[in-house]
């Protein structure tokens, strides 16, 4: 039988959220990067796929999923990955994360039995991958990485830390799109500047790199900066940014040039973070908005910038 393919498998523990705003209102959801990514990448056209591990008891799959056009996998673990936020501005800028649980790892035989042309990486903590699955991938098509799960350490006490990748030398070369948040940058590199962190991650041999922060998006490909800012009018849907503008990124990448796949990217999250919950709207939805607010941001003057 022929293997199906996909434009994006997406791999990643799904959570159970507990969710606890500057105000104390707490919320319990099913969630994670994996969720947010699969909604994102397939309600704006594209063929994808998610994988992920749960434990059954805990959480169904199929209702997690259950309007989202992604194809879904999945396998039994343990336990289930759930983490409790709790945030200290109405932003969500700043955060404290405790992990409760941790899921089974993957490994790169856990994996369905499908093709991809990108295989997502779309990790919670330190531990749910082994770096070997990158290079693995790597063999069977391109490789994105959210670095979130190779610094994002959880202690024995429930804390989270965070630690620079002790082996980012050896396996950022398998990377051919890395995404990091500005301060997981800065682990990484040591530098403030986002241009500059950009620019040390490429030249350890990561292909695309992309830079999230609270106003504006950036990728940097080794020869050109590009930027786009975001223009969402309200925060109320804040968890899950950078999930979802990676997500829509690589699978627009597939198809478009960064300028134009940015500039989506950053429309379809701004428009995701008006509205708690992962992206549920269409590629429609997506480019009307961007018609809207992003008419002054032009592909030519507004998102590039020489090095």
């Amino acid at each position: 039988m022929r293997k199906p393919v996909y434009d994006t498998l997406i791999i990643g523990p799904m959570s159970l959220d507990i969710m606890i705003d500057c105000e104390g209102k707490e919320e319990h959801l099913v969630g994670g990067a994996v969720v947010q990514s699969g909604y994102a990448a397939s309600n704006t056209g594209a063929r994808c796929a998610v994988f992920t591990k749960l434990n059954p008891a805990d959480a169904n799959v199929y209702e997690a999923f259950a309007d989202c056009p992604a194809d879904v996998y999945w396998k039994v673990s343990k336990k289930t990955t759930s983490i409790r936020n709790r945030y200290f501005t109405p932003d969500k800028e700043r955060r404290e994360c405790t992990l409760l649980s941790c899921c089974d790892p993957f490994t790169f035989s856990d994996l369905p039995p499908v093709s991809a042309r990108i295989y997502h990486f779309a990790g919670l903590v330190y531990g749910d991958f082994s770096e070997e699955m990158f290079q693995e991938a790597s063999g069977h098509g391109l490789v994105a990485v959210d670095v979130q799960c190779l610094l994002r350490h959880g202690e024995r006490d429930g804390s989270m830390t965070y630690h620079d990748w002790e082996n980012k030398k050896e396996f950022l070369p398998y990377i051919d799109f890395l995404k990091a948040d500005a301060a997981e940058a800065k682990i990484l590199t040591g530098t403030d500047d986002r241009r500059e962190a950009a620019r040390i991650l490429h030249d350890l041999g990561a292909g695309e790199v992309m830079i999230s922060e609270g106003s504006e998006i950036l990728v940097y490909d080794g020869n050109e900066y590009y930027t786009c800012p975001i223009l969402s009018r309200n925060l109320s849907g804040r968890t899950g940014r950078g999930d979802t503008v990676f997500a829509g990124y690589l699978v627009e990448r597939l198809k478009y040039e960064i300028p134009d796949a940015l500039r989506f990217a950053t429309a379809l999250v701004s428009l995701k973070m008006e509205t708690p919950g992962p992206f549920k709207g269409t590629r429609e939805d997506v480019l009307s908005y961007s018609r809207s607010f992003y008419a002054g941001v032009s592909r030519r003057d507004g998102v590039r910038s020489r090095t």
